[in-house]
């Protein structure tokens, strides 16, 4: 295996989001986003990117180790882990070494690629750049971003290839539920326990204020997804 790709930063730690909460996984961070969510809370993969260039064996070796020390879940993120080709290496070789996949994704772009559950994370208008935002002066990644944030195709493929599924949605404001609603209008194969809303902000002060979201979810038959690392962490990288 001789190919490599951006690599924003490895660690292991739990999921702190979605189905699998809690669970001990080894991550791996592609650093580049064909979105610029104004809210990102990983801007080092996106909005300022940073990265080395790993080969994928060292890559596969890191998730062996892991393995080896009873972390069997692997999670490939970013970024936008779906703009790289090397993703669809990295989850076939993690495939072979018997790793759980998880891979996060924006849901924009569309691979065929090993995957134990897919999570998908459709982007809402309350992503889109603003337009006083400092790190978009010309209102550039404004446009792209809301002309990119919702592919229909992509995100059916990806429902449609991928038994184990989730679409977990930031939400800031109950306006942004009928949103939801209407996206889930045109989209198949789903049901409401893959529907996860996930409060917007990255301090447990933040998160504590959204009661809301819980009593929407109960309404709905949908579920509430925690942020974890952030209420065991803080925001911080690595984690």
């Amino acid at each position: 295996m001789s190919s490599s790709a951006p690599i924003s930063e490895t660690f292991t730690s739990v999921q702190g989001e979605g189905k699998l909460a809690g669970v001990p996984s080894w991550f791996v961070r592609f650093s580049g986003c064909n979105l610029r969510c104004t809210w990102c809370d990983t801007p080092y993969a996106s909005w300022n990117a940073e990265s080395k260039q790993r080969a994928m064996q060292s890559l596969i070796d890191e998730a062996a180790a892991a393995k080896h020390h009873n972390v069997s879940h692997a999670v490939i993120t970013g970024g936008e882990p779906m703009m790289f080709a090397q993703a669809e290496e990295l989850a076939r070789s993690l495939k072979k070494i018997g790793m759980h996949i998880t891979i996060e994704t924006a849901g924009t772009i569309f691979r065929e690629i090993a995957c134990d559950l897919m999570s998908i994370s459709p982007k809402l208008s309350n992503s889109t750049p603003q337009t006083d935002d400092p790190r978009d002066k010309d209102a550039v990644w404004q446009v792209r971003h809301e002309a990119r944030r919702i592919n229909l195709e992509s995100l059916q493929k990806l429902i449609d290839t991928s038994p184990a599924h989730q679409l977990k949605f930031v939400v800031s404001s109950e306006q942004q539920l009928s949103e939801i609603e209407t996206l889930l209008t045109h989209l198949r194969g789903w049901t409401p326990g893959d529907i996860l809303l996930m409060p917007e902000g990255i301090t447990v002060e933040a998160l504590a204020t959204r009661r809301w979201i819980v009593d929407e979810c109960v309404r709905r038959g949908w579920r509430y997804c925690p942020r974890l690392h952030i209420e065991l962490f803080g925001n911080k990288r690595g984690t």
